[in-house]
């Protein structure tokens, strides 16, 4: 947060760029020193008969101060400086003030008082509460002093601390002759609570359960300190869709069943924006292969150490199998989990070959794992960006054939003899994984839920304009998956 140390301009740029969740912006000293009143109005502040002035006889403190007009009225409405919503931190209000005149003047009285809020008033405020106040009278051979004097009032300590929020009003007022008050640095202490963007009414009173300084209403998790925010991709209530086609490095049939899943993910994150988890629904709508596939993924770049527990994997004792405590793999470079590593353990073949890939087979219910990766927080704290999820399916309990999305980097695990073989075009030194000679892959990630080929026919059957996308690199056609008949041959779409 930027240092606001004077009540300016700067104060209102501090509070403009805080949210109501960390409002924690203290109320500065009332100054003048922007020169022009609108500023401070701007920022919530309101006056009544005070002007700005920087008539060098009638400034108190840097180039600026304010100015009474002349009192006419011991009625504390008369001439006042009135504070925006604040939540009052302290009971000691200070300011500077002295005459313009020694003389011409009965009374001269400053009225401290507060405000509460009022939600059935128009403009939510109560009326006026007086709780100190300091009087000069020119009565008995008495003057006004014309040199600068510094001012306290106690505030009362119901008021103090309480969560409510409250306006503070000065008022400067008194009878006889014309002398003007000069007023300058008034310091009220307290929280800044006012919309400006909202007619200067009070921001709504933050609850905050779990006292972590999200507003309940903000937050994902208010009874829970250590998360708050959900992250989801594609959508909270959408999916995204995951193909693999298993015969890589050759092309096969290139009908992308031979692994369906549809995904959710959700970075669960805490009032710092650290991730505390990420939670990830897979759900395996087919599997159009008669290998025994296995399903994971690898946080590119993620230290293992940095994950403190994996639940949610499904796994049947694969001889290839080994897991660090934490449910990581053992022996890789970065965070590897594996999901699956037998998906037809859990996707139970009825006798056909694949499953839920041809029309009028027997249908399999999908298979739905709740996977749950929790992190390490404190000081090894990670970000959402540090949380980069990629897939891969590896092919038929072959620990080293890995089939990423294009242009995924393999895992420390992954055997690069397959590289370049068939129609695979991998070229570690030219950054280029998982594409073939004609760029095409052998995986997709498609951010919405799209139905999948009939089994053995070609996905370019399915998906017309999907071989152009893909010889283009991504240019052209990006919208190849969508429902209009341009793009797709529902004939040759298997209707799950």
């Amino acid at each position: 947060m930027q240092n606001c140390t004077r009540f300016n301009i700067t104060i209102l740029i501090c509070f403009l760029f805080n949210s109501i969740a960390s409002a924690q912006t203290s109320l500065s000293t009332l100054t003048a020193e922007s020169g022009n009143r609108s500023v401070e109005t701007s920022a919530c502040w309101a006056f009544g008969s005070i002007s700005y002035t920087s008539t060098t006889s009638q400034v108190i403190n840097g180039s600026w101060s304010m100015r009474s007009n002349s009192p006419t009225s011991l009625n504390p409405g008369a001439c006042w400086v009135k504070s925006p919503w604040i939540k009052i931190t302290n009971n000691q209000i200070s300011l500077k003030l002295k005459f313009e005149a020694s003389g011409a003047a009965t009374i001269r009285r400053v009225i401290a008082s507060y405000l509460s809020y009022d939600d059935a008033n128009q403009f939510k405020e109560s009326a006026i509460t007086r709780f100190d106040s300091v009087e000069y009278t020119t009565s008995g051979g008495n003057s006004l002093p014309t040199t600068t004097r510094n001012i306290s009032f106690t505030i009362p300590s119901s008021i103090v601390n309480n969560n409510n929020v409250y306006k503070i009003m000065i008022s400067f007022v008194g009878t006889g002759g014309t002398t003007r008050y000069n007023i300058d640095d008034i310091s009220i202490p307290g929280l800044y609570f006012s919309d400006p963007s909202n007619n200067c009414l009070p921001m709504s009173l933050i609850q905050d359960a779990d006292n972590d300084g999200v507003a309940d209403n903000e937050d994902a998790y208010p009874n829970d300190a250590d998360r708050a925010y959900n992250n989801y991709y594609p959508s909270a209530n959408g999916y995204g869709t995951l193909l693999f086609e298993d015969l890589w490095p050759g092309l096969g049939d290139y009908d992308f069943n031979d692994l369906v899943l549809s995904y959710r993910t959700n970075k669960v994150t805490n009032a710092q924006n650290k991730v505390v988890e990420l939670k990830v629904v897979y759900i395996v709508r087919a599997t159009g292969s008669s290998f025994q596939n296995g399903f994971a993924i690898q946080l590119d770049n993620l230290n293992p150490n940095l994950i403190t527990a994996v639940t949610g994997t499904k796994t049947s004792n694969a001889s290839w199998l080994s897991r660090n405590a934490n449910g990581v793999e053992n022996g890789q470079d970065h965070a590897n989990i594996i999901v699956y590593d037998n998906i037809n353990q859990f996707l139970m073949n009825p006798g056909t070959i694949g499953v839920n890939t041809k029309p009028g087979s027997r249908r399999v219910a999908p298979d739905t794992t709740n996977l749950t990766v929790r992190f390490s927080t404190g000081a090894n704290a990670i970000g959402p960006n540090d949380v980069n999820i990629n897939p891969y399916l590896i092919v038929n309990q072959i620990r080293g054939k890995e089939i990423h999305l294009p242009g995924f980097r393999p895992t420390s695990k992954a055997s690069t003899s397959y590289f370049g073989l068939n129609q695979d075009n991998t070229q570690p030194g030219a950054n280029i994984f998982y594409k073939s000679k004609t760029n095409l892959p052998w995986a997709l990630d498609i951010p919405v839920s799209i139905p999948y080929l009939i089994e053995g026919v070609d996905f370019l059957k399915g998906y017309k304009n999907f071989g152009k996308w893909a010889a283009s690199n991504g240019a052209t056609n990006s919208d190849w998956h969508t429902t209009s008949a341009e793009n797709r041959d529902s004939n040759n779409l298997f209707n799950d």
